[in-house]
């Protein structure tokens, strides 16, 4: 079972409160000042959580259920951050009686410093990280600063005088998630592109369509080890495309170790990728990533793509050691005149492997949809059905309510988050 976003912010706030409240008297646990240091206390363990899971850790994506959840947890911890600092930064985190002492003495003038500075850099990065209308390039110059600001957000916390004390169960947690987070962060800022798991590779082939394209590598050396389903981060080695993005590789594993990627032209940087690949050019790709694989022992399998979202069922159909797609159905979702690849391609597909393909070009409420949906699922015991879902937030809306018209539970749907931002 993956833990979800509350789960985990919940978890770290309960137990940084928790371990503050036992370092101050009871009499003064229902004050201002205890929900300032208490706050003061998740926000940064919020923080250092945040840093751990920037890592890409493959350990984490078992934990949380791929990489792409690894995210949504990350910036869910950061949108709680803030808000703890908000509160406290809006109240004293003392009162008399208090024992207190900085672990890490400073001048008053720098303390206050570093205190403000923490805040308005925590609140700098949080906001341009949710704004969806800031370039990729500019997101992420910021995202890199994380790092950087997490160890102004540790000082902070080591140069206040506070009645937490280092070798104290609160002060261990802090230490060691603290210490975590800037080793997490340092490995992502100056070792992952060195010895993270990635393979050079050569673009021999590009099949372009409307504002998308088909992009076919072969490895220089060894190839990446991965199974369909899986997704990669692309970098090319070209300049004004060397930013790595995040594509789901639409090939299975072959000898020749080629794998493919379908992109289609959603921004500046995708725009501009899909119009100037060419065969010759080199690129990194950093992989494998996510757990978005086929459900190969349920009794039925509903397969539903929008848009490039076909790309990992391509990967599954592709795949020759799988085996019983006559249990299976794909719904593929696409805008008439901005199709790719053509239906004909994805129709010989399913069916040199015995897979039921129903296009649909009216969006998700047309009833060749709904009707045949309906009827597989009135066939089905809820509990012999699979539903994979890869597409946008407003596909995954459309499908989750009639899920919910049939009586199955909205987490039903098995689906990737099609964006990280």
């Amino acid at each position: 079972m993956a833990v979800k976003s509350w789960q985990a912010v919940t978890a770290v706030i309960v137990v940084s409160f928790g371990l503050t409240l036992l370092e101050i008297p009871s009499g003064t646990w229902f004050t201002t000042a205890a929900l300032s240091l208490a706050c003061g206390v998740a926000a940064l363990s919020l923080m250092g959580t945040a840093a751990i899971l920037g890592g890409r850790w493959p350990v984490l994506e078992s934990v949380f259920g791929g990489l792409d959840r690894v995210y949504e947890v990350h910036k869910w911890l950061a949108v709680f951050a803030l808000s703890l600092a908000s509160v406290h930064l809006l109240f004293k985190a003392g009162v008399r009686g208090w024992e207190t002492a900085a672990i890490l003495p400073l001048d008053p003038a720098w303390t206050r410093l570093v205190r403000q500075g923490s805040f308005v850099g925590l609140m700098a990065i949080v906001v341009v990280a949710l704004n969806r209308n800031i370039p990729y390039s500019t997101w992420r110059w910021w995202h890199r600063l994380s790092g950087p600001l997490f160890l102004v957000v540790v000082l902070h916390g080591l140069s206040i005088k506070s009645p937490v004390a280092l070798q104290s169960p609160a002060g261990i947690w802090l230490a060691v998630i603290a210490a975590l987070g800037l080793a997490a962060a340092a490995y992502k800022l100056l070792l992952y592109p060195f010895v993270a798991s990635r393979a050079e590779y050569r673009v021999v082939g590009v099949d372009r369509g409307p504002a998308a394209a088909r992009i076919e590598l072969e490895p220089t050396g060894r190839g990446i080890d991965f199974r369909p389903g899986h997704f990669g981060f692309l970098r090319m080695k070209v300049d004004g495309l060397r930013e790595p993005h995040p594509f789901t590789i639409a090939a299975a594993p072959a000898s020749t170790g080629k794998i493919a990627f379908v992109i289609r032209a959603l921004g500046d940087y995708t725009g501009e990728l899909v119009s100037r690949v060419s065969e010759g050019m080199r690129a990194d790709v950093y992989a494998p990533y996510g757990r978005f694989e086929r459900a190969r022992t349920a009794p039925r399998e509903i397969w539903i793509g929008g848009g490039v979202g076909i790309s990992p069922f391509i990967a599954w159909m592709q795949d020759p050691a799988e085996d019983r797609f006559d249990k299976a159905t794909l719904f593929y979702f696409y805008t008439p005149g901005r199709v790719f690849p053509d239906i004909a391609v994805l129709e010989r597909m399913a069916a040199e492997r015995g897979l039921e393909f129903v296009p649909v070009a009216t969006g998700p409420n047309t009833p060749a949809f709904v009707e045949r949906f309906s009827q597989i699922v009135r066939e089905q015991n809820p509990s012999a059905l699979d539903i994979a879902l890869c597409g946008p937030k407003g596909l995954h809306e459309e499908v989750r309510k009639l899920c919910v018209s049939q009586g199955l539970p909205p987490d039903k749907i098995r689906h990737e988050l099609f964006a990280f931002r």
